[in-house]
């Protein structure tokens, strides 16, 4: 009995800190390591950042690689929204210019309603890499 106890006392443990790690809001800075060059990763789907990039040039990069990687499905220039299906997965590029020379970038990835953050930030990646070709 004391052991079922401790077990139940331990899980309700581990999922309050996972609930709080998970809701409290943090953004985890993801640089070098995870491979997200300058970006944060925001949410469980979702990485982005700040380039210093006008929003025509990360428009352009971002149609390109979305479209090597898989097929563009909805665009709108407009609200800066691009939208591709890349390995059965909805990739949600969105980008917004900060100033004339500056746009912010996110990158949200759900496959099947979960979460595919490697691939979100692979794309982000890619998008701001090609900038140095």
């Amino acid at each position: 009995m004391k052991n079922k106890f401790l077990r139940h006392q331990i899980s309700g443990f581990l999922s309050a800190v996972i609930l709080a790690f998970s809701a409290g809001g943090c953004v985890i800075l993801a640089a070098g390591a995870a491979g997200v060059v300058g970006g944060y990763v925001v949410s469980p789907d979702t990485v982005e950042g700040s380039t210093s990039r006008a929003f025509e040039d990360v428009w352009r990069a971002a149609k390109e690689i979305t479209g090597i990687m898989g097929r563009v499905v909805e665009e709108n220039t407009a609200q800066g929204v691009l939208v591709a299906e890349i390995n059965a997965a909805r990739v949600t590029v969105t980008m917004v210019s900060i100033n004339a020379s500056t746009t912010k970038i996110s990158v949200k990835v759900r496959k099947a309603f979960m979460p595919k953050i490697d691939l979100a930030q692979d794309v982000y990646t890619k998008i701001l890499n090609s900038f140095e070709r």
